[in-house]
């Protein structure tokens, strides 16, 4: 480490030592695409050259063309490297003080889910032929909640028809060049899903002469998130529901249970959060439902004693 690196070169390195291999292949991407960014936009500055000026205008530049939240991430991940430029006395100050984060308009998202009808009118125009597709897949994730990466992942000996369970232990890393089998997102992601009866026997049927331990919804070829969102994206506009993402389904399905008076820790066992408060800071706007729902109950109880 000294003054003369570039910031590129330097970044490369301390991620290399501090990140490779301590966090999870899908989050070291995110470092390797911040490095590849920083080659762009700054790709001769030398690190002694960092100043609070100059690491302002880095982050403008980006926000040119990004929104608000991106432009966050990307400032989180040079910080740690900064902050360690600052503790060895490469750098004197501190140039990321008082960094003011800007970024492009917010786009338009997606509805984050449907309600129940919504779901079942999807539900009701999937093509669920006799071979495994990706309308197979959004009934799956519809009805169990997986997250993309995780409904990937999965094997045929991955289910237990005879206890209607589904074990998730993995998942499909289909964002690497070579794409291959992953980690769970954390220890609380390994997890046995309950599968309804009739979804266990469509799946008993559908894996029959699949290989036991190749994923199911792969099948040798390159995988895209934007594929199946696509796919989904279509089906809702010509069913005239509103248009959500292959996560949008993960929220749905939460969703609904919650609605069902599911409780919170069971939802938040089934989805694979590590802790309920991950759960109820998602779905807050739907458990205060829940509870004005419950106090009208409340005060209806009391007024019939």
């Amino acid at each position: 480490m000294n003054k003369n690196q570039t910031l590129p070169a330097y970044f490369h390195e301390w991620m290399e030592m501090y990140k490779k291999g301590a966090v999870r292949p899908v989050t070291y991407q995110k470092y390797e695409l911040a490095y590849r960014t920083l080659k762009e936009l700054v790709p001769k500055l030398r690190l002694g050259s960092l100043s609070r000026i100059r690491y302002q205008q880095l982050l403008n530049e980006y926000a040119q063309t990004h929104e608000k939240q991106t432009v966050m991430d990307f400032h989180h991940l040079l910080k740690g490297a900064v902050l360690d430029a600052v503790d060895e006395g490469v750098l004197k100050k501190d140039p990321t003080r008082k960094v003011v984060v800007k970024g492009t308009q917010t786009r338009k998202h997606k509805p984050k889910f449907l309600d129940q009808s919504e779901l079942k009118t999807l539900i009701e125009h999937l093509d669920l032929g006799n071979d495994i597709n990706w309308d197979w897949m959004i009934l799956l994730i519809a009805k169990t909640g997986l997250r993309f990466a995780e409904a990937l992942g999965l094997t045929p000996q991955d289910f237990d028809f005879s206890k209607q369970t589904l074990s998730v232990s993995k998942t499909w890393n289909y964002k690497a060049e070579e794409s291959c089998f992953g980690p769970t997102k954390n220890e609380s992601s390994v997890r046995k899903v309950r599968l309804d009866w009739q979804l266990a026997m469509q799946f008993n049927q559908l894996v029959q002469n699949i290989d036991p331990k190749q994923p199911i919804f792969v099948q040798g070829k390159k995988v895209y998130n934007a594929t199946v969102n696509d796919r989904l994206e279509r089906l809702c506009k010509e069913n005239n529901i509103p248009a959500i993402s292959v996560h949008g389904l993960r929220h749905t399905h939460a969703s609904l249970l919650l609605y069902a008076g599911v409780s919170v820790a069971s939802v938040a066992k089934r989805l694979g959060h590590s802790n309920m408060t991950t759960t109820q800071s998602t779905y807050l706007h739907i458990i205060r439902e829940l509870e004005n729902k419950d106090n009208d109950k409340v005060i209806q109880v009391m007024c019939e004693l």
